[in-house]
């Protein structure tokens, strides 16, 4: 599952680890993460000065690909970065899009420490800030023809693309949902509708309207199938002009990108919320029960036969005396006897032994046993 931090946790650890290290470390190492990225870390016992940070990280979209691999304007955000601090290394490493040489001489120590070097683990955060923020930049002058506008497909991580069309007046993005298990389904849905519910609000009428819909929406019109078969619908957003002003734009493109995270963690929480209260609700059952047996058997102050956790298991564990069993032996029966006959009627009983039994019919014919 995908970070909501905008900074690396396996990155930032690693940069902290060399930086707080009494002496020069060698280190040659590679990191892995959501959505296709790899970091590669080198260090150098004689220049513990300098550390070489490569990073890969595939193109959001496809359609929109460009020439040298990073754009101007994602080279300007790095290097505005603590550019004291910062080198970008042209070209970078072979196979790789960026490489930069961190300066760690230059990093003060004590808690603005910590603070510069998250900022510069939350370089990869900003390569797909920008690739996005270019790409919204650029829907406009992709139309076909007046009034209708091709989205762009965006693929975070292969299993999870979502998609970003321009209309007059606004952007929409569109998210297709797709769970394994139907519970999540359940949960899911019940989640966008309390979203929209939410979001139609008067207290919340400055946030992006959202809507949810199990078809796709008239935005998606002529895209591939294999894009439109989904299981928990579609979540579409609709993105006004005063939503991407000045720093509401990073916020806004963070977080489209998480989207799919955020909605897969809530229903991970939902459900093990839901499994931890009928855990506890079958336990307090179980107690219940329990008590009232032992109340009728007339041992409830008998220190063997509280319950300690879950009655069932603890009456199973237990070995009872011979006495305590022959008294649960015809408590269990009594109860068998109630589910049974749960109407008591005076005088049924006497009814039903001179009406409703059975005769009893006698052969005169004796049968022999053969040997």
């Amino acid at each position: 599952m995908a970070c909501f931090d905008r900074a690396s946790p396996a990155l930032k650890e690693t940069l902290l680890k060399i930086h707080s290290a009494q002496k020069p470390t060698e280190m040659d190492q590679r990191l892995f993460e959501f959505g296709a990225v790899e970091y590669h870390i080198k260090s150098s016992s004689s220049d513990p000065q300098y550390v070489y940070l490569s990073i890969s990280s595939p193109l959001l979209s496809q359609e929109v690909s460009l020439a040298q691999g990073i754009s101007p304007g994602t080279v300007q955000t790095i290097k505005g970065i603590h550019s004291d601090m910062v080198e970008l290394i042209e070209p970078a490493t072979e196979g790789y899009q960026l490489t930069l040489r961190l300066n760690f001489y230059k990093i003060p120590q004590g808690k603005e420490s910590s603070k510069i070097i998250t900022e510069m683990a939350s370089i990869q955060a900003a390569i797909l800030s920008c690739q996005l923020k270019e790409m919204l930049g650029n829907v406009a002058s992709r139309n076909t023809s007046p009034g209708m506008y091709k989205p762009i497909k965006l693929v975070y991580h292969p299993r999870e693309p979502f998609f970003v069309a321009r209309q007059p007046g606004k952007t929409t993005a569109v998210f297709p949902m797709r769970f394994q298990e139907k519970t999540d389904v359940i949960i899911a849905t019940a989640f966008f509708q309390e979203l929209m519910d939410v979001g139609s609000s008067e207290a919340w009428a400055k946030v992006p309207l959202c809507a949810w819909s199990p078809i796709p929406p008239p935005e998606l019109r002529g895209e591939q199938m294999e894009d439109l078969s989904t299981n928990g619908g579609f979540v579409s957003f609709d993105i006004l002009p005063h939503h991407v002003k000045g720093k509401r734009l990073d916020k806004i493109v963070w977080n489209l990108l998480n989207f799919y995270a955020f909605v897969k963690y809530h229903v991970k929480c939902t459900r093990g919320f839901i499994q931890r209260r009928m855990r506890k609700r079958l336990d307090n059952l179980v107690k219940i029960l329990h008590t009232a047996g032992s109340e009728e058997g007339g041992y409830a102050d008998d220190p063997q036969a509280q319950v300690a956790g879950c009655g069932c298991i603890s009456s199973f564990v237990c070995v009872p005396k011979p006495n305590t069993g022959r008294r649960r032996c015809r408590n269990f029966t009594k109860k068998i006897k109630r589910l049974r006959c749960p109407i008591k009627i005076r005088g049924f009983r006497r009814f039903r032994r001179r009406w409703l039994t059975v005769p009893k019919f006698s052969s005169p014919f004796k049968y022999t046993k053969l040997d």
